[in-house]
């Protein structure tokens, strides 16, 4: 399985890069936005399509030809405004959903934020909300297709070391997980067609990534 992953330059993205490197089964594809970015993929063995997020749909489609899988793990970052958190968290998920649908990607596999539920909006706090609503609106894009989806609703990560273990539902208590720990889920979702047309919360936990992926 080829998977391009959008948002490979962060701290998931390129974790999940290394794994997927590693794994006899799947392939991976870097987009990133700098060509100064891309020495770390190609030490891997990875290609790399250099594409910004707020570049146009075409654009994204060309990175996504040929691929099997698409995962977006891409996001603004905690120290831009708003209206980054628009182009990127929503307008360039949404983009990647359509690209991904042009060039005949059916499984797509998206990272979202923990709670995107109506209430999640209307109870965080005035910096935060407009991320949660981005995320929302994304989540209901790619709901809406007909793309082999999976929506992961991460805790609050860390940078700890990843313990391979989790604990994994569609609804969870709220709590932190290892950003390494969420790249270990992503590729297991990728290994396990169950897990298309779910969505699930994902925190530390207990329970090996594999079972509990198998599990949901």
């Amino acid at each position: 399985m080829k998977v391009l992953v959008a948002g490979a330059n962060g701290q998931i993205g390129k974790q999940l890069i290394s794994y997927i490197q590693e794994s006899e089964s799947l392939e991976a594809k870097a987009m990133i936005r700098k060509e100064e970015q891309a020495s770390y993929f190609k030490e891997l063995g990875a290609e790399t399509a250099i594409v910004d997020l707020e570049d146009d749909i075409d654009t994204i489609a060309k990175a996504a030809e040929g691929m099997d899988a698409v995962v977006f793990t891409a996001g603004s970052g905690p120290n831009t405004g708003p209206d980054k958190t628009i182009l990127i968290d929503l307008d360039g998920a949404v983009k990647t959903i359509e690209a991904a649908k042009k060039a005949g990607v059916k499984r797509f596999v998206m990272v979202s934020s923990f709670d995107t539920t109506r209430e999640a909006i209307l109870n965080a706090d005035s910096s935060f909300a407009p991320y949660v609503a981005a995320k929302h609106y994304a989540d209901v894009w790619l709901r809406d297709t007909d793309l082999d989806y999976t929506i992961v609703h991460p805790g609050k990560l860390t940078n700890d070391e990843g313990t391979g273990q989790v604990e994994a539902a569609e609804k969870v208590e709220r709590g932190e997980v290892p950003r390494e720990d969420i790249a270990s889920v992503l590729k297991a979702v990728l290994e396990n067609d169950s897990t298309i047309g779910k969505e699930f919360q994902v925190v530390g936990g207990s329970t090996p990534v594999q079972e509990a992926v198998k599990s949901l």
